[in-house]
């Protein structure tokens, strides 16, 4: 068995996990940028390339805008595991590769898909399965031939994205807030505009949509724009008043 030393791996205080390149910034790259901003340590994962994919000439195109849109973000750490895009599943095989990730990485909390994305990529829900999988993979004893002898790491908490395009809140959840991006929405559209091959100039709407529905979001909780996300467990405090306001 392989002796890991976990200080070659940046330890990461949150990981958000998307299906392809552009995923996790239309869902949440407001709140990424804020996390930045506060101080926190950020990475995300691509499950895949993304490619094949109409507009893009090569992986490597793909993967230079996600570069980008990284640094536009300020995240530190970008992963990109070698999983099919358009086949997608959830297997062990999938698990296991991102739960590795976790146990290097360490995060105190994970974001990711929190639902099925109708006529859009099936990969999402698939996607949404693995991490809910690895989350709970990364935590497990005794398995250490299959994680290359990696520490267990226990997530703290699992946070549920949306994508803009969808409804605005996810249903049989007990505990939906939202994540003030007034300050970071500019970044996080400016990240978006980092997928050329994505979002060319025909689907310039594309941002007005994104732009739209972050100002409905973040009006109904009292802010200018806002991303709302999902506790997989109810939130709770000690001091009311202090979560309040």
């Amino acid at each position: 068995m392989m002796t890991v030393n976990l200080d070659d791996f940046p330890k990461l205080d949150v990981i958000a996990v998307g299906a392809h390149p552009d995923d996790v910034e239309i869902a949440c790259g407001g709140t990424l940028a804020q996390l930045v901003r506060q101080g926190y340590k950020v990475g995300i994962i691509d499950l895949t390339d993304g490619e094949p994919t109409p507009g893009s000439p090569s992986p490597e195109v793909r993967l230079e805008e996600a570069r980008q849109a990284a640094t536009v973000l300020g995240v530190s750490h970008r992963v990109t595991l070698d999983l099919p895009n358009r086949r997608l599943f959830d297997s062990f095989e999938a698990r296991v590769a991102l739960a590795k990730e976790f146990r290097k990485h360490r995060p105190s909390v994970v974001i990711g898909f929190g639902d099925k994305t109708p006529m859009a990529s099936p990969d999402h829900w698939q996607a949404m399965q693995i991490t809910d999988a690895a989350v709970f993979y990364s935590r497990l004893t005794k398995w250490d031939d299959d994680f290359d002898g990696l520490p267990v790491h226990s997530i703290s908490s699992q946070l549920y994205f949306r994508l803009a395009f969808e409804p605005q809140t996810l249903e049989g959840f007990p505990s939906h807030f939202t994540v003030d991006i007034s300050d970071t929405l500019e970044t996080k559209l400016e990240s978006v505009r980092c997928y050329q091959t994505q979002f060319p100039p025909a689907k310039e709407h594309v941002y007005d949509r994104i732009r739209g529905a972050a100002m409905l979001i973040g009006a109904a909780a009292g802010y200018g724009a806002g991303e709302t996300f999902v506790s997989t467990r109810p939130l709770g405090t000690r001091d009311m008043m202090k979560m309040l306001f």
